[in-house]
This record gives structure tokens, sequence and C-alpha cells, in this order.
């Protein structure tokens, strides 16, 4: 029986194509570039073969979100907005600089910003699909959704995940 299956990032692909030669079902044989997980027989052989490492193997089942306490999760996401608002302030500076330079330096300290408050925010339990903090997050966004927050992927989403606390 399968316990996991293989994932490809599109972002690190650089197309070396070894995943074609060495999957034993075809799985990695796609028109889109994802892998088909239907077909993967999880054996980890594309993963192992992929020069530029996009190709990496995932559990069938998600593990359970370790808890933590409120006040862990009050402080994460306490971080996480100051690191929202921090990213938000770089992103205006690039906007209205006219040194390329200057650009470029608030644009990647922007990305900074962005990957520490999703890094708190996974830490805090809100970025795993799985946990009952993502779901509750979810449903108080479609409770009062911003004019630009997709609505239809999150019902989607809350359809498509289980709780596995």
């Amino acid at each position: 029986m399968r316990t996991q299956h293989a994932v490809r990032n599109i972002r690190l692909c650089t197309k070396d194509c070894l995943c074609l030669y060495v999957c034993p079902v075809g799985a990695s044989d796609t028109e889109n570039g994802q892998i088909d997980w239907q077909k993967c027989i999880g054996c980890g052989t594309c993963a192992a073969s992929c020069p530029s490492g996009a190709i990496s193997m995932m559990p069938d089942v998600l593990p359970p979100q370790q808890k933590k306490t409120e006040a862990v999760i009050r402080t994460l996401t306490a971080l996480a907005d100051d690191k929202m608002k921090e990213e938000a302030a770089a992103l205006k500076t690039a906007e209205d600089t006219a040194d390329p330079n200057e650009k470029r330096l608030a644009a990647a300290l922007a990305r900074s910003h962005r990957v520490m408050a999703e890094d708190l925010m996974r830490e805090a339990g809100y970025m795993l699909p799985q946990s009952a903090n993502a779901h509750e997050l979810l449903v108080s966004m479609l409770d009062h959704p911003a004019s630009d927050f997709p609505v239809k992927t999150a019902e989607k989403l809350l359809e498509m995940l289980k709780v596995n606390e």
C-alpha cells in the first residue's frame, strides 16, 4: 500500500526530464508538468533522480498539527502581523522610489518579510492545511472577505481538506 507520493515544484524544475525515464508507471509524463498522484506508486525513484531537487515525496496522509499554547500562538501571530506591516512599508518604498537600486533592495526586503511572516504563521499552526487553526482562519475570512479574497477557492479548500488533529 502506498504511503507517499511524488510532487514537483515547477519553480525548481530545470526540465532535465530524468523523471520521465525512471518513473516505472509514467506518473511524471503529464502535459501540465505536475506528477499524476493517482498513478504514482510512491517509490521515490523520480525524486532521487531529479538533478534540480524539484521533486520531493509527500505523505498521503498529513500528520496532525502539533499543539501550541494560546500564548505562543498570540506571540507568533503578533510577530507575523509586524512582518506583514514591514512588508507593506518595503513595497511602498519600492513603489515610491525612482532609484533602481533602492527599488531592488526594497523589493528584496519585502520578500524577506513575507517569508518570515509565512514561517511565523506556519509555526502558529495556520499554514498546515489539515490544522483546525487553518480551518477556523478560512471560515473567519469567509465571514468577512476582503474585496480580492478568493471566496470560491477558500470554500473548495474547506470541502477538500479534513482536519487531522
